[in-house]
């Protein structure tokens, strides 16, 4: 199947407008609407439903998107993995958010180092939640990320899961609590992650959303981590007693064949069972 074909699919598809796809394809209504045309006949089925005014998806075409995307993805991917192959100098890229590493990140490397299939890593710090769609486009070979997260595509190993506590100012009315539960933040089971990509969306990294906590504006719960690694002057930490576990993993992509990957992932699982063993968990 043509990739341009699919390319201009899904344009339309995300669009559901010809006029807007065309314009951000950089091409015409006319040749996009026969590209559509050719890729229904090739297939057998018909993708949209169209009427003068409206275009929606059918149910292939609803399925198709969902392949699509993730074939034009695969493709991006093998491109630039085959370029950083080429580089006269091959490097590993690990994505990470700053601050979202469980305090493994300097020993996972340093185990790597010792490696026989090390090559040079290259961190790549990004913002909440890129790192899986950087995995899927090629822009990292690994990275350590936080659950839960779309894994299409991707390959996991739990790498730790830490309680939980809650950030409060010094002065907020629960900081006078030893422990703390959901339902003292207001919180239902099942809201805790919609309730953590709430708080993140106000907030660019952890420096920024402790200094709003210093300020009573938010109260974000966190690994148990954080609190060891960033004390801060007119914040305290309690523990969320009934919290899932704030649970880390290493991703990469499930096709790679790299043994150099390969060997990070081992790096960083025993790094992680060392780590176990010591904290005695």
């Amino acid at each position: 199947m043509d990739s341009r074909l699919l390319r201009y699919f899904v344009a339309v598809a995300e669009e559901l407008n010809f006029a807007r796809a065309a314009a951000r394809l950089n091409i015409s209504p006319p040749p996009l609407s026969r590209a559509i045309r050719q890729l229904e006949t090739e297939l057998g089925v018909t993708l949209f439903e169209r009427t003068t005014h409206t275009v929606s998806l059918t149910g292939a075409g609803t399925v198709l998107l969902a392949e699509a995307r993730i074939a034009l993805d695969a493709l991006q991917a093998a491109g630039r993995r085959a370029q950083r192959a080429a580089a006269p100098q091959p490097k590993l890229v690990l994505a990470v958010k700053a601050d979202g590493d469980a305090g493994l990140l300097e020993a996972i490397l340093a185990r790597y180092a010792s490696e026989p299939a090390s090559v040079p890593v290259a961190v790549r710090l990004c913002g909440w939640d890129e790192q899986p769609r950087l995995l899927r486009q090629g822009e990292a070979d690994a990275a350590l990320v936080h659950e839960p997260f779309d894994r299409t595509g991707l390959d996991t190993e739990t790498l730790a899961a830490e309680p939980r506590v809650v950030a409060l100012a010094a002065t907020h009315p629960l900081a006078a609590r030893d422990r703390l539960t959901l339902a003292d933040l207001g919180l239902r089971p099942g809201e805790l992650y919609r309730f953590i990509d709430e708080v993140r969306r106000q907030s660019g990294d952890l420096a920024q959303l402790l200094a709003l906590v210093g300020l009573g504006r938010l109260t974000p719960v966190l690994p148990a981590s954080v609190a060891a690694r960033y004390p801060r002057p007119g914040v305290v930490y309690r523990p969320v007693t009934d919290a899932p576990p704030a649970v880390l993993v290493i991703a990469w992509p499930q096709q790679s064949r790299s043994t150099a990957t390969a060997a990070l992932v081992r790096a960083a699982g025993s790094v992680a069972e060392a780590a176990r063993e010591r904290d005695g968990t």
